[in-house]
C-alpha cells in the first residue's frame, strides 16, 4: 500500500507476514494447515498466529530478541514462522537431530531468550542450564491441557500493528548443520524471506490450488522458504512429523497432493517403496540438497512425479537456482533429459543475479561444459551474514560475491552443474575426478540404493576413489562388479580401486551425505588428508 504525506511516496515495507494477512482477508474459509485430524483455515491460522505474536509482545522481549524453535513438522513451527517476526523477534529454527551439546551452543550463541519445545525432543533440552530462558512444551494435540495450546489461549486473536519498520531487519538465523566445526547462524532478512518465497512458488509452478506435503524440515532453511511461499499462493500446507515413505504415497491420494521438496535421500527410499506406482494427478517434487543422478530422476518418469532440479544453500535462503525446462529438450531421450535434468540450472527469477562459474582469480570460466570453478553468488535472496561472525561474513564475501565452494561446470546454455565440494575433489596422479561423476554412474547398477565415493590414500597415484554403497534391500552386488560396471561406462582411471558395502551411509538431519566421515575413515593416522 501507498500514501501520499507532503509531496513523498511511502511504502509498506516487504514481509512474508503479509502473505497470511491478505490470504486471511480474502480466503477465510479455505484449509490452511492440514494435521492429522486436524484442519486450520486461513482465518484459524491467522489467529493463532495472531494468539502466539501477542503472547511473546507481552513477554517482556525486546525487539530483535532471539525465539528458537525445537519442534518436526508441525502447525506449531509453522506458525512460528509468521508469529515470532510479527512480535518483532527473530525466529531461531533448530535442527531436530542435534545432540543436547549442539543444542546448547546454538540456544547460548543465538542468545535466545525463549524456547519452544516438542515434547519428543525436550530429552536434548533436559540436561541444559536453561536458566534465563523461558520454556514452553508443545505436545501436539491441538487441545487444551497442551501447554502450547494454554500458552496460545492468553494471547488476542486481532491483528496488532505490526513493529517492522525496516524489511532489512533479521526475520530468522538459520544454523548451517556444519559437517565439519561448529555451525554458523546464517541471518535471513524479511525483504530476503518475501522475495525468495516468491521465487521457489513460482520456480515449482505453484498457484492456489496446490497442497504442498511437509517432508523437508521446515527448521532447514526455513524450510526452502516454502513456509512462507505456500502460504504466499494461498495453498494447503500438509505437515508430516517424519518422513516415512509409505505414509507420502497415502497422502499422495488422500489429500490430492501436488508438491513436496526433498533431497536423494529421501527420494530414493519413495521411488522404491512397496507402495509406489503410477499416480493419477501429477505431482511436482523440487529435488536439492545434493546432486541427483540421472538414474533417480529417468525412475520418477514412470510414476507421473515431474522432479524440478534445485540447489542452494542455508546462506542463500535455500534454493537459489532452478534447472527450468527447455522445450528443446522434448525430442531428448529418456537417458539424455535425465541428464539434463540433474544439472543446477540458473537463479531463480528474484534473486536478481547469475550465478557464475570462476577461477581462483575470480574470472569467469569458460562456458564450455568441461572447465571447472567456484560458484559464486551474490543477490536479493543471498544472506545477511553470519551472526556474530564478521571475520566470516567477510572471509565468505571476498571479492563481493558470496563464494559457495561448490565446484562446477558452465554449459553453453548458460547453466552451471555441480561436479564436487571443493574438499571433495579426488586428484589422482595429477588427474581430477570428480566423485559425484563417479556416484551417478554406480547408482545407475540395478542394485545400488545409495552412494557415495570419497578419497582413499594411495601409495602410487597419491589417492584414489573409494565407493561407500548401499544396496537395494533383496539386491546383491560385488566389489569386483560395482568396479567393473564403472570401467564400462567411464574413464578407467575414475573407477574406484575399492568398494565397500553398508547398511546406511551416514546423512546430516536434511538428507546430505556426511562424506567427511568416511573420509576421515579413510584417512586416519595420515599427517595430510590429500594425496
Amino acid at each position: 500500500m501507498e500514501q501520499e504525506q507532503q509531496g513523498k511516496v511511502y511504502r509498506s515495507e516487504l514481509t512474508p507476514v503479509s502473505f497470511l494477512r491478505r490470504n486471511a482477508y480474502m480466503f477465510p474459509d479455505k484449509v490452511a494447515i492440514v494435521h492429522g485430524d486436524r484442519r486450520y483455515t486461513y482465518q484459524q491460522f491467522e489467529e493463532r498466529v495472531n494468539r502466539l505474536s501477542s503472547r511473546l509482545r507481552d513477554a517482556g522481549l525486546r525487539k530483535h530478541d532471539r525465539v528458537a524453535f525445537l519442534a518436526p513438522n508441525i502447525p506449531q513451527l509453522l506458525e512460528a514462522h509468521f508469529a515470532v517476526p510479527d512480535a518483532g523477534c527473530v525466529l531461531v529454527p533448530m535442527n531436530t537431530r542435534l545432540g543436547s551439546d549442539e543444542v546448547g551452543y546454538i540456544l547460548e550463541h543465538s542468545g535466545a531468550k525463549m524456547l519452544f519445545v516438542d515434547a519428543e525432543l525436550e530429552k536434548l533440552v533436559e540436561p541444559l542450564d536453561t536458566s534465563g530462558i523461558e520454556v514452553v512444551r508443545i505436545d501436539d494435540t491441538g487441545e487444551s491441557g497442551d501447554p502450547y495450546e494454554d500458552y496460545l489461549a492468553e494471547g488476542s486473536p486481532e491483528t496488532l500493528p505490526s513493529v517492522l519498520e525496516d524489511e532489512e531487519e533479521t526475520i530468522a538465523i538459520n544454523y548451517t548443520s556444519g559437517t565439519t566445526g561448529k555451525p554458523k547462524g546464517v541471518m535471513y532478512s524479511h525483504r530476503g524471506a518475501y522475495l525468495n518465497a516468491l521465487g521457489v512458488a513460482l520456480a515449482l509452478n505453484m498457484n492456489s490450488d496446490s497442497v504442498f506435503l511437509w517432508v523437508l524440515p521446515m527448521f532447514h532453511c526455513c524450510g526452502w522458504c516454502y513456509t512462507w511461499g505456500v502460504t504466499a499462493i494461498a495453498g494447503t500446507h500438509v505437515c508430516l512429523r517424519k518422513v516415512e515413505p509409505g505414509r507420502m504415497w497415502e497422502l499422495f491420494e488422500s489429500e490430492g497432493i501436488t508438491h513436496y521438496c526433498g533431497a536423494p535421500t529421501v527420494q530414493i527410499p519413495l521411488v522404491n517403496h512397496e507402495n509406489a506406482h503410477e499416480l493419477d494427478h501429477q505431482v511436482i517434487t523440487a529435488i536439492g540438497g545434493s546432486p541427483a543422478g540421472p538414474a533417480l530422476l529417468e525412475k520418477f518418469q514412470n510414476l507421473n512425479i515431474q522432479p524440478i532440479h534445485l540447489y542452494g544453500l542455508t546462506e542463500t535462503y535455500g534454493p537459489d537456482t532452478i534447472c527450468a525446462w527447455r522445450e528443446e529438450w522434448d525430442e531428448l531421450s529418456i537417458e539424455e533429459k535425465a541428464q539434463k535434468l540433474a544439472r543446477q540450472g540458473q537463479s531463480h527469477v528474484t534473486t536478481s543475479n547469475i550465478v557464475r562459474v570462476v577461477d581462483e582469480n575470480m574470472n569467469d570460466v569458460p562456458r564450455d561444459g568441461e572447465t571447472m570453478g567456484e560458484i559464486v553468488t551474490r543477490g536479493n535472496t543471498v544472506m545477511k551474514g553470519y551472526f556474530e561472525d564478521e571475520e566470516e561474513t567477510e572471509k565468505s564475501f571476498e571479492g563481493g560475491w558470496f563464494h559457495t565452494e561448490d565446484i562446477a561446470v558452465w554449459h553453453p546454455d548458460g547453466y552451471v552443474e555441480i561436479r564436487d565440494r571443493d574438499k571433495d575433489v579426488i586428484i589422482s596422479g595429477g588427474e581430477n575426478i570428480s566423485s559425484v561423476e563417479v556416484e551417478q554412474t554406480i547408482e545407475k547398477h540395478q542394485a545400488v540404493m545409495e552412494v557415495a565415493v570419497v578419497s582413499t590414500p594411495d601409495e602410487q597415484w597419491g589417492e584414489r576413489p573409494k565407493a561407500y554403497v548401499a544396496l537395494k534391500e533383496g539386491e546383491e552386488a560385488t566389489e569386483e562388479e560395482i568396479i567393473d560396471f564403472c570401467k564400462e561406462r567411464i574413464a578407467r582411471f575414475k573407477a574406484p580401486a575399492g568398494v565397500e558395502f553398508v547398511d546406511e551411509l551416514p546423512k546430516t538431519s536434511t538428507g546430505k551425505i556426511q562424506k567427511y566421515e568416511l573420509r576421515e575413515q579413510e584417512w586416519e593416522g595420515q599427517e595430510r588428508r590429500v594425496g
